[in-house]
């Protein structure tokens, strides 16, 4: 694990993989918490991005669930500002899940060379 993650709290891990999310990908809760060595955290990873929604500078809208469903659309403001701003980014959402999810999906543990 990075040197700089190993000493930061567990909702700033969360936020430093969240940011690197590239524009257009998504990626699950469950894989942020299993690249932080931390594979049973998924939940945690939720409440984390709840928890960023002041924070401009992570995606919170680039997690979602891992079958691709925007489980954490009630927490955006307005009823559809999650899907919207996916869908402002080039994915499609049908029935609040990604179309295709597994062709948008970015795996931290693959795409961040710390984690490699």
């Amino acid at each position: 694990m990075p040197e700089n993650l190993n000493n930061a709290n567990f909702f700033e891990r969360v936020y430093a993989v969240a940011r690197q999310i590239p524009y257009g990908r998504v990626t699950s809760y469950g894989a942020i918490a299993k690249a932080l060595g931390a594979a049973r955290s998924a939940r945690m990873v939720g409440w984390a991005m709840n928890a960023s929604h002041t924070m401009e500078d992570v995606p919170a809208h680039r997690v979602v669930n891992r079958k691709g469903l925007l489980t954490g659309k009630f927490h955006f403001d307005g009823t559809n500002l999650m899907q919207q701003l996916l869908e402002s980014e080039g994915l499609k959402v049908v029935d609040n899940q990604i179309v295709d999810f597994e062709n948008f999906f970015w795996d931290p543990q693959q795409e961040i060379p710390e984690f490699k």
